[in-house]
């Protein structure tokens, strides 16, 4: 029976259902078969011996009072992409946190360059997984002969309604293009009262639209397997879920082109448009429906990235973090 304990802070819980709480949840399960875990929004003061953070900036209390209560024990803090293109730049909570960690965890290559030379050398990339990822690549499904007898594609953006994911542009993009096969399907609650007025009336105004809220991951994972692709218009992200499960599902990805996008997909990935712009959001997704050859590309390439995300590589580095910091 594993004696040492791990608290995990996570300021987003199971009612979220955002990437955050994927990651917690996901990291307690493969740890607790060396240590016992447990996960909360904010530490108790009970003794541990070790906590994981999420989030510089929103665990900050928690990793200030660890810090002072137990300066011995090792205090792990994983950054998010709020942490690392904006609060790490300007607010001083999480920049204490930065300096009160034992160890940081970015959860992508390009999340290290973020951070000054001194922060760097106590960083380590952990990159993610998901459960039906194997250590192998999945298979990419052939191409249909005939793509055009199909008569409806589903373009699927995953997110909850909030500025950082830029839902907008996704909108934009659903009066832009051109196919008659694509259908553009949201996936995520209105976190944000005015973007979710902006969805219902582009669902109004757009028959090619659809936004269904927030649905449970299931679900969500099953909507997103009928996909033709997904789509992330992210400002900014710490190392999206979402790209991992697309990747496991072989749905290739339209993704804004952003360090956290990058850091996940690759320097030379071929499904990038610029921050923001909707006018190549559509033109990729018309392209990708009337183009077999780019269509396999954009496979192709996300099924290079899947041994990074396989739960095998994740566990071991997690474990070997955690062991080696706990001098097991």
């Amino acid at each position: 029976m594993p004696s040492l304990q791990i608290v995990i802070i996570s300021p987003a819980l199971a009612k979220a259902n955002n990437g955050n709480w994927q990651t917690a949840q996901r990291w307690a399960r493969l740890l607790r078969q060396h240590y016992q875990v447990c996960i909360a929004a904010k530490w108790d003061g009970k003794r541990c011996d070790a906590m994981i953070a999420l989030h510089a900036r929103r665990s900050a209390d928690s990793i200030a009072a660890f810090a002072a209560a137990q300066p011995e024990s090792p205090l792990v803090v994983v950054l998010t992409g709020t942490d690392l293109y904006r609060d790490i730049q300007t607010d001083a909570n999480a920049q204490r946190s930065l300096q009160l960690a034992t160890q940081l965890v970015v959860l992508q290559a390009s999340g290290r360059q973020e951070l000054t030379a001194g922060l760097r050398t106590k960083t380590q990339v952990i990159y993610q997984s998901t459960r039906t990822l194997k250590a192998v690549a999945p298979v990419i499904p052939a191409i249909p002969a005939t793509p055009a007898t199909r008569r409806h594609l589903n373009i699927t953006m995953i997110g909850h309604l909030r500025d950082e994911k830029d839902p907008a542009a996704f909108m934009r993009a659903a009066h832009l293009v051109q196919s008659v096969q694509a259908r553009l399907i949201h996936i995520g609650g209105a976190l944000e009262p005015a973007l979710g007025r902006l969805a219902a009336q582009t669902e109004q105004q757009e028959s090619r639209y659809r936004w269904l809220g927030s649905l449970p991951h299931a679900a969500t994972r099953q909507r997103l397997k009928r996909s033709h692709l997904m789509v992330i218009c992210s400002r900014m992200e710490g190392g999206a879920n979402v790209i991992i499960e697309a990747i496991a599902s072989g749905v290739p990805i339209l993704a804004s082109n952003i360090p956290g996008n990058r850091g996940m997909l690759g320097d030379d990935y071929s499904g990038y448009f610029p921050l923001g712009d909707s006018q190549e959001l559509a033109r990729l997704i018309d392209r990708s429906i009337a183009d077999p050859a780019f269509y396999a590309l954009l496979q192709k390439q996300c099924a290079a990235r899947a041994p990074l995300f396989s739960t095998e590589r994740e566990k071991t580095a997690l474990l070997q973090l955690m062991d080696n910091l706990l001098h097991i």
